[in-house]
């Protein structure tokens, strides 16, 4: 199973500190940040599946981590941390397109909820990626051109299984349809 990593962004070390220590004991991979600078050169060097950042930091406040994010990697989750508990707030990170907002101090349990859902939607909008677009299957043995980092028409071939492991972290089970079931049944 893929290690979800995640980018925790505060000014308040022992934030980083308690918050950090529930997620990887959750099994997430933790990267800390102790202002949104540091958040946004963290972001150009790594693509993170989710960030937490806080509202209200000095510099670079959580709005505008979350416009970076989003710039960056539009399918990459945000959830807002923040200490006021006002629904301006709320609806301006919501309008920027931040996936979720938590109140501080934050129950854990209610935490990991939140980066559970969020971690599902991304997911899901990887999925919906890979669908969209139009995969050339070879007719005889059905395996898929993967063109990804290369020019179109240029990518390897690979196993229908393999692919869907790797870009949609999709595991496959086998069985047979009924006509297949019908032929095999018969040749023995």
């Amino acid at each position: 199973m893929k290690q979800y990593e995640i980018l925790l962004a505060d000014d308040d070390p022992f934030l980083l500190t308690g918050v950090g220590m529930v997620l990887e004991k959750e099994g997430y991979k933790v990267t800390t940040a102790e202002s949104g600078e540091e958040a946004v050169e963290l972001l150009k060097k790594t693509e993170f599946d989710l960030v937490m950042t806080d509202q209200v930091m000095n510099g670079l406040n959580g709005t505008q981590v979350l416009k970076k994010v989003k710039e960056l990697n539009p399918v990459t989750k945000v959830i807002i941390l923040t200490g006021y508990d006002t629904l301006a707030v709320a609806i301006d990170a919501l309008r920027l397109h931040a996936d979720d907002f938590l109140l501080k101090p934050c129950d854990p349990k209610d935490m990991i909820n939140k980066v559970k859902q969020c971690l599902v939607n991304l997911e899901l909008s990887r999925k919906i990626k890979l669908y969209e677009k139009i995969l050339p299957i070879c007719g005889v043995c059905k395996k898929i051109r993967d063109d990804e980092g290369t020019e179109p028409g240029k990518g390897t071939w690979v196993d229908l299984e393999e692919y869907l492991l790797d870009k949609a972290k999709i595991a496959v089970s086998h069985g047979y349809c009924p006509d297949c079931a019908e032929k095999i049944k018969n040749e023995y």
